[in-house]
């Protein structure tokens, strides 16, 4: 049983925060004042009955995608569903990867169909859909790890930017993790699609065997886990310099891949204090530009 909907204006005026259970929403949104009434409504409308929505399919929701997998009812659940698929042949994954990230990306659509906007997001979390109009652009600050908030560069997100979601995975984030890294931030052209990403490089990056890291199953920390007997890492004790750069460099082949066949813009991973990002990408037809600056 959760506690009632929260739905209210932030004490700037500007963000409004709705919340249900597991979760917590940051909005703003740029333009006209009668623009910015009608998509806060509009995004505490939509936000009403959304987490019942996921509760309906949550046993599908929370099984791995595979051939014949059904497609979940509910549009939430769809959006799960898609960001995840591309993965699904290569590795384990269920939908629930890219649940923060698809709730963000459901919000801001009610939000930029009640009207013009000059910009908008919605953070879910730290899992971040947006919109920007021609001329508009967005700056993001990037930690190194969620439970220890602490910027370590930015990103900087133009209207021509093929960029629409943000998302942060790793083992001090909300989720079980199956690898190490402290935070591996995606850029992607959803939030869900830049979720699922996320989870996918930081499980890469790893040292399978490694003594230094404890891992237990994650139903026993959690019985309904979708990562079930899984092993997820608990605890990662003191790592080397090449050892660091060893499970960086599995998590950036794996994250170079996924840009290479589309799947993300940029990525940042982080472990240990040491940083590895993709570099910038390249659209076809587009001039080189740096979307996160370490």
């Amino acid at each position: 049983m959760f506690d009632p909907p929260i739905a209210r204006l932030l004490p700037d005026g500007r963000r409004l925060h709705l919340g249900e259970g597991p979760i917590d929403l940051v909005i703003r949104a740029d333009g006209a004042p009668e623009a910015v009434a009608a998509a806060y409504r509009a995004a505490a409308q939509r936000f009403e009955g959304l987490l019942a929505e996921l509760c309906d399919e949550l046993p599908l929701l929370r099984s791995p995608v595979l051939a014949g997998t059904p497609v979940p009812e509910g549009p939430v659940a769809r959006r799960m569903h898609r960001a995840v698929a591309p993965f699904a042949e290569r590795m384990f994954i269920t939908p629930m990867a890219a649940v923060a990230g698809a709730v963000a990306d459901e919000i801001l659509a009610a939000i930029v169909a009640a009207g013009p906007l000059e910009r908008a997001f919605v953070n879910n979390g730290g899992d971040i859909a947006l919109h920007l109009a021609p001329g508009a652009s967005l700056s993001a600050g990037l930690v190194d790890r969620p439970d220890r908030a602490q910027l370590f560069g930015r990103t900087e997100i133009a209207h021509a930017d093929p960029v629409r979601g943000i998302a942060t995975s790793g083992r001090h984030g909300r989720s079980f993790s199956l690898g190490i890294a402290d935070a591996v931030t995606v850029l992607a052209g959803t939030a869900a699609a830049a979720d699922a990403a996320a989870t996918m490089i930081a499980n890469a990056v790893d040292l399978p065997g490694h003594p230094a890291v404890t891992r237990v199953p994650a139903n026993e920390l959690q019985p309904d886990s979708d990562l079930g007997s899984l092993r997820v890492t608990r605890a990662v004790g003191p790592l080397g310099a090449a050892e660091i750069d060893a499970a960086l460099a599995r998590g950036l082949a794996a994250a170079l891949q996924f840009r290479t066949d589309g799947l993300i813009a940029e990525a940042a991973l982080h472990l240990a204090g040491t940083t590895r990002t993709t570099g910038p990408a390249l659209p076809a037809g587009t001039d080189r530009r740096t979307l996160i600056h370490a």
